[in-house]
């Protein structure tokens, strides 16, 4: 009767990740299936359930971390993180003291702040550090004037 139970649980655990999509879930589908097949062989239930809890928590621990490194590999950036190290043009001279600056950016136009508080000239190409609310903090790339489109 024991490999029913596991059989069960293994089922559940797959339609709660199936639902959730998360990667939650799947890690201790996989402890049931081990656990389901020491069952099948009769191991006492005690070993079944400690073995479950220890091949799911390597799993967890182990797998995930790996899998969810290469699910995010494959997701495209999106709005505003997707113009983080992005080179824009200058189009209003950026000073941080009289708080002026704009940059225009995959055809969008930003305000925009220095990363190190020097005055970028209008013209001038910067890449994208970092966004502080609706400002792009740039630094200057040297040597460089980007040509208008």
């Amino acid at each position: 009767m024991t490999p029913f139970y596991w059989l069960i649980a293994l089922a559940v655990f797959l339609v709660i990740e199936i639902i959730t999509l998360g990667l939650t879930t799947i890690w201790f589908a996989g402890g049931s299936l081990v656990a389901f097949v020491l069952a099948l062989c009769n191991v006492p239930v005690l070993i079944q359930v400690t073995v479950f809890l220890i091949v799911s928590i390597l799993l967890l621990v182990i797998t995930r971390p790996v899998i969810e490194k290469k699910l995010n590999e494959s997701r495209t950036k999106t709005n505003v993180n997707s113009i983080l190290g992005k080179e824009g043009k200058v189009t209003e001279t950026i000073d941080n003291i009289n708080q002026t600056g704009t940059v225009v950016i995959n055809g969008l136009e930003w305000t925009a702040r220095s990363i190190n508080d020097e005055v970028v000239s209008e013209g001038s190409s910067v890449i994208v550090e970092e966004i502080r609310g609706v400002k792009v903090i740039v630094s200057p790339v040297k040597n460089r004037q980007v040509r208008d489109n």
